[in-house]
């Protein structure tokens, strides 16, 4: 009996969130440890299909770096890094493409569907969803050439919007074709293509997936973690912060301007950290608002 009444405490915990997100878009961004650890995934695509089950809509972008990494090696293709960018060749392209749409892309929506979800593969090549121009990355203050590497510009989300209606849960994969070039597409970072897609969809919230517990002030200092951090303060300490970890704060700062009410880094080791997050009063993770905490 005890164990029953501590589920229906939990359960009721949660209904306020769940009323707060019924009927709203949530972005999630789906990459690090969880991708790749099958528990993770299972956990991971058990969660979208329980906001799915109580009114919440997930939209879940996803990169592949480490399946990208493995996919160029067996073909011989070498791995170089500029700025903290993949150098992308157009023979490099050709693999990325083929991994996120047939391994990463497919692989997540098998998943949901073995936990009785239904969702839909998408690129942002599909219904010209992206629209993307190319990159360069700066190298000891020098413009370095990335190749086929780029920003979105402009976001169609028709399409997502669209599988939404039809209860499905969309899944895109982070590639975008590249405006006014015919054929040439672009590989654009998961955590902006999140970010921006977020924005299009006018979501209640943005959620990035990563390997650590969240954002900390002063790394390696544990006790320097942040649960929650005003878009201006962030904007000041952007500069300051570890290199994997501006890409991922600054799509949260990017969302959060643009018009998302909340955005947050999640710790994606833990299992369910999407549910964790959502429908616990406390959250998990480093959580930015629009505007600075009192």
């Amino acid at each position: 009996m005890q164990g029953a009444l501590e589920k229906a405490a939990i359960l009721i915990e949660a209904l306020p969130w769940i009323r707060r997100f019924r009927g709203e878009i949530v972005v999630i961004k789906f990459g690090g440890n969880a991708m790749v650890s099958p528990e993770l995934q299972e956990s991971f695509a058990e969660d979208m299909v329980f906001l799915r089950s109580v009114g919440v809509h997930p939209v879940v972008v996803h990169g592949g770096g480490p399946q990208i990494t493995r996919a160029l090696t067996e073909r011989g293709i070498a791995s170089e890094f500029r700025g903290g960018y993949r150098y992308t060749s157009p023979q490099a392209m050709a693999v990325v493409d083929e991994v996120l749409r047939t391994q990463v892309n497919r692989g997540i929506v098998e998943r949901i569907a073995e936990v009785g979800g239904h969702a839909l593969g998408l690129s942002g090549q599909d219904d010209r969803l992206f629209s993307g121009v190319r990159r360069t990355a700066l190298v000891d203050g020098e413009e370095v050439d990335l190749g086929h590497v780029g920003d979105i510009v402009q976001v169609r989300p028709d399409a997502v919007r669209a599988a939404v209606r039809d209860g499905l849960i969309p899944v895109v994969s982070s590639i975008s074709p590249e405006r006014g070039v015919e054929s040439s597409l672009l590989n654009v970072n998961a955590d902006t293509a999140a970010s921006v897609l977020a924005v299009a969809l006018r979501a209640a919230k943005l959620m990035v997936l990563t390997d650590v517990q969240g954002l900390y002030r002063d790394w390696p200092r544990r006790d320097s973690l942040v649960s929650s951090i005003g878009s201006e303060e962030l904007r000041e300490l952007l500069p300051t912060l570890e290199s994997g970890m501006i890409p991922k704060m600054s799509a949260c700062l990017d969302a959060v301007d643009g018009g998302v009410s909340k955005a947050a880094i999640i710790d994606g080791r833990l299992p369910h950290s999407v549910l964790l997050e959502i429908f616990t009063p406390e959250g998990i993770g480093t959580e930015v608002t629009p505007e600075d905490n009192e």
